[in-house]
């Protein structure tokens, strides 16, 4: 049995008058596709449940959304939109959206991935590089026991930033007189931008 959310019902009461057909039409072709499917509003918008998220609708000024969660794993690439939210681009009409068996199609293919436990493919992270530490800054820093100790506490970004700041230096003056300022911030235990943090 369909459970709706009143919560739907007044965001499609409150979305643009072009808009509450095809809202109305998307939630009627979702309960038929799947009758026990479940509604909640969730980050502000529709979004239609069974087993995990299914799919989402949304209403903005002059366009509505229309979107699978996974819809990578539904829909054929050629076919899709990517200029607005979802998988349909900018719908401004019931006549915008794909033939009702076709979404239909659709809706069943979501359940299915669902009720089958099919995660959505982690995103890959891309690699951190490592931080290459200059020789001669590391020498420099053995020499000083406290700003060593502090350096090898830092967080990667820390470390990043004095390393940054010394290996920029376009002469060799600037360069040793960086490494000096840095050995000393760091034996009082400073960050690179001490000066700028808010006490």
């Amino acid at each position: 049995m369909a459970k709706k959310d009143p919560g739907v019902d007044a965001y499609i009461a409150k979305s643009a008058d072009f808009a509450k057909p095809i809202l109305n039409h998307l939630r009627n072709l979702i309960h038929q596709a799947h009758p026990e499917v479940e509604e909640a509003l969730k980050w502000g918008f529709p979004h239609f449940m069974y087993k995990g998220i299914l799919c989402s609708m949304a209403a903005f000024k002059s366009h509505c959304a229309f979107g699978f969660w996974k819809g990578a794993m539904i829909m054929d690439k050629g076919g899709v939109q990517n200029e607005a939210m979802g998988q349909f681009g900018r719908i401004t009409a019931r006549a915008d959206l794909p033939k009702d068996s076709v979404l239909i199609g659709y809706i069943k293919q979501a359940v299915k991935l669902n009720e089958e436990g099919i995660k959505l493919p982690a995103k890959s992270t891309p690699a951190k590089k490592e931080l290459k530490v200059p020789p001669y800054f590391m020498a420099a820093l053995r020499k000083n026991k406290k700003a060593l100790r502090t350096f090898e506490n830092f967080s990667p970004s820390n470390k990043a930033d004095y390393v940054e700041w010394i290996t920029e230096a376009k002469s060799e003056e600037t360069r040793e007189r960086r490494i000096k300022t840095a050995i000393d911030w760091m034996a009082e235990g400073k960050i690179r931008n001490w000066k700028y943090v808010k006490k």
